[in-house]
C-alpha cells in the first residue's frame, strides 16, 4: 500500500508553494490625466508636434543661440537679388536677404518670438475668460444663463479677424499686447460655450449630488469637483485653437493692421516679399514656411490630445 504520509506530504508541497510566492499587486488605477498621458507618449504624431513646439519656445526666448545676425540691421549692398547660400548652415546669408538687406534666416528666427507671445497669451486670455463665463452659466443656468448666452451670441456673430481689425484701428500704436487685447475681446465666446455645455453635463453626475448633500458651498463645488471634470474639452479646443490665432496675428500683420516695425513678424516679412515674389521667392518661402510649420504642429498636438482625453476615440 502506498504510504498516506508521502501522499499527504506531496499535495502540501504546491500548497506550500503557493503560499510563500508574494501575491500579484494589483495594477494602481490612473486618472484621467495619467492615463491621457500614457497614452500621449506612444503617440509619433504628438511626440514630433511637441518637439517642434519645444523647438520653437527655446527659439523664442534664446533666438541669440541660433543666429549671432542682427535682424534689424540692413545693407544695401547684400539685397534681395543675392541668392541665398544653402551651405552657410546658420549664417546670416543662409536664407538670403531682404529688400533692405536684412538677412530672412535671422528675422525668421527672431519672429517667432511675436508669434508664440500672440498666441501664448491669447489662448491663456480666452481659456480664463471664456472658461470662467462658461462655468457660471452651465452651473447657474436660469438667468445667469439667459445673459451670459445672449451676450456670448452678440459676441460670436461678429467675425474674428474683421472684429480685430475695427479694434486695432483704434489704437496709435499697435503692439503685441494690443494684438492680444484685441483678440482676447472677441475669441473667448468658443471656449464659453464649450465650457457650458461640458459643466451642464458634469452638474449632473452623482459626486456633484453627493457633494451638494454633505454641504459642500457653490465655490468648493465649482473648484474641487466641477472644474477638473469639465476642462478636457477646453484643453482640447485651446491648444489646436493657439495655432490658429497665431495664424491670426500673421494675417493681421501681413494687412498692415497688427503688429508694427520695429517688431519682428512673419507676417510683416510676407507683406514686404510680396512685392518680389517673382524675382526672389525664397523671402516669402522661409517666413511663410515658418507659420505653416508652427500652425500645424500645434494642431496636430490638439488632434493627438483629444484622441488622448475623448474615451469615444480610444
Amino acid at each position: 500500500m502506498p504510504d498516506l504520509t508521502e501522499k499527504k506530504t506531496a499535495e502540501e508541497i504546491p500548497a506550500q508553494r503557493g503560499a510563500d510566492t508574494p501575491a500579484a499587486k494589483p495594477e494602481k488605477a490612473r486618472s484621467l490625466g495619467s492615463d491621457a498621458w500614457h497614452d500621449l507618449r506612444r503617440k509619433p504624431i504628438f511626440v514630433i508636434s511637441a518637439l517642434l513646439i519645444l523647438l520653437l519656445i527655446v527659439i523664442a526666448i534664446a533666438p541669440g543661440l541660433f543666429t549671432s545676425a542682427d535682424p534689424r540691421a540692413g545693407d544695401l549692398r547684400l539685397h534681395y537679388l543675392t541668392k541665398p547660400n544653402y551651405s552657410h548652415f546658420f549664417q546670416a546669408d543662409w536664407f538670403g536677404y531682404d529688400l533692405q538687406g536684412r538677412s530672412i534666416y535671422a528675422r525668421v528666427i527672431y519672429g517667432a518670438r511675436a508669434s508664440v507671445v500672440v498666441g501664448i497669451c491669447v489662448t491663456a486670455g480666452v481659456t480664463i475668460l471664456g472658461g470662467i463665463t462658461g462655468m457660471l452659466a452651465g452651473y447657474f443656468g436660469g438667468w445667469v444663463d439667459t445673459i451670459i448666452s445672449r451676450v456670448t451670441d452678440i459676441f460670436f456673430g461678429i467675425p474674428l479677424l474683421l472684429g480685430a481689425l475695427v479694434i486695432l484701428n483704434a489704437f496709435t500704436s499697435r503692439t503685441i499686447w494690443s494684438v492680444v487685447f484685441a483678440l482676447v475681446s472677441l475669441g473667448w465666446t468658443q471656449m464659453t460655450r464649450v465650457m457650458r455645455g461640458s459643466v451642464i453635463t458634469i452638474k449632473q453626475a452623482d459626486f456633484v449630488t453627493a457633494a451638494k448633500a454633505l454641504g459642500a458651498g457653490t465655490s468648493r463645488i465649482l473648484w474641487k469637483h466641477i472644474l477638473p471634470n469639465a476642462v478636457a474639452p477646453v484643453i482640447v479646443v485651446a491648444t489646436i485653437a493657439l495655432g490658429g490665432y497665431i495664424a491670426t496675428e500673421a494675417t493681421l500683420s501681413f494687412l498692415g493692421i497688427g503688429l508694427q516695425d520695429p517688431t519682428i513678424s512673419w507676417g510683416i516679412d510676407i507683406n514686404t516679399a510680396q512685392k518680389v515674389i517673382r524675382t526672389a521667392p525664397f523671402a516669402l518661402f522661409f517666413p511663410a514656411g515658418m507659420l505653416s510649420l508652427t500652425v500645424l504642429a500645434f494642431i496636430m498636438l490638439g488632434d493627438a490630445v483629444r484622441d488622448a482625453l475623448d474615451p469615444k476615440l480610444r
